[in-house]
């Protein structure tokens, strides 16, 4: 096995070597890790808690009415500094295979057809991507059910009968959950804190202990998060394809939860330039 193995690294070292001496043949297909920092497009990812609160989410928390005028108002600055980034794509939570219907609506909204619903997407996306004069959104996100049994990923039942309900209870309560509250905060001041390296950081890790449930003859909690990691390695995917040119600039507005995994796709892969909410979003807004 050692031999195999050993066999095997010398392999991938010589296609490695040979790949990068293919990068300077015109016709090889681009590879990301080999993209000049010249070559790579902007990328702002601005997580967001769900606005409208459609509680689909492992941990929840519940928002204030975004339709408040109050919010409305602040939701309208946070677009008109968005709006400063230049940004060429606004790509949203919303089904690639669906994409047809968010042309219609989106097209509906700049005809003053359609009025917004809740749904963040709608409620900055819509409205960043018209003030920046696009002719179109992207729709990005897949979401579907993971290969083999249902079981393999139901790490809640799992907790439940197999002496782990109490670490699946801490994991859910309150006290132990990374959610930033709006609070007393504008929408402004409340996207800055949701895109800290902090907060994404703290968000991410809690997807190490859901880990943990499982034992010798099952491992739910280490597939689900695998599964959240192919999510968004199939989502890093589809904003690589749209980005086609180094003079793109795509903003991303998502859920809070896949900020830190699309910021950590984009920048070890080379595929673009990321830049942090902190450096639009000016403080106090």
């Amino acid at each position: 096995m050692q031999k195999f193995l050993s066999g095997l690294a010398v392999v991938f070292l010589t296609l490695a070597v040979g790949a990068a001496d293919a990068q300077d043949t015109a016709d090889t297909p681009e590879m990301l890790r080999f993209r000049a920092p010249e070559d790579r497009p902007q990328l702002l990812v601005v997580g967001a808690a769900h606005f409208a609160n459609p509680g689909r989410d492992m941990i929840n928390q519940t928002v204030p009415d975004m339709m408040a005028p109050e919010r409305q108002a602040e939701i309208e600055a946070v677009v008109a500094a968005l709006t400063a980034f230049h940004p060429t794509h606004v790509a949203i939570e919303w089904p690639a295979a669906a994409q047809e219907r968010l042309n219609e609506l989106y097209a509906q909204y700049r005809a003053g057809e359609h009025e917004l619903g809740v749904f963040e997407g709608e409620q900055i996306g819509f409205r960043l991507a018209a003030a920046a004069g696009l002719d179109h959104m992207d729709a990005i996100d897949w979401n579907e059910a993971g290969s083999g049994p249902e079981e393999a990923y139901d790490f809640p039942a799992y907790a439940g009968s197999h002496g782990q309900g109490a670490l699946f209870a801490a994991l859910l309560d309150p006290a132990n959950t990374a959610l930033v509250p709006l609070g007393d905060r504008t929408v402004g001041e409340w996207l800055r804190a949701l895109n800290t390296p902090e907060a994404l950081a703290t968000n991410h890790r809690a997807y190490f202990d859901f880990v943990m449930i499982g034992g010798d003859d099952a491992q739910p909690g280490a597939n689900w998060v695998g599964h959240w990691y192919g999510r968004n390695l199939r989502l890093f995917r589809n904003l690589v394809n749209l980005a086609s040119s180094p003079d793109d600039r795509v903003v991303v507005i998502y859920g809070q939860g896949h900020g830190y995994l699309l910021r950590q796709f984009a920048r070890e892969s080379g595929a673009f330039e990321v830049t942090d909410v902190a450096d639009v979003l000016p403080a106090g807004q």
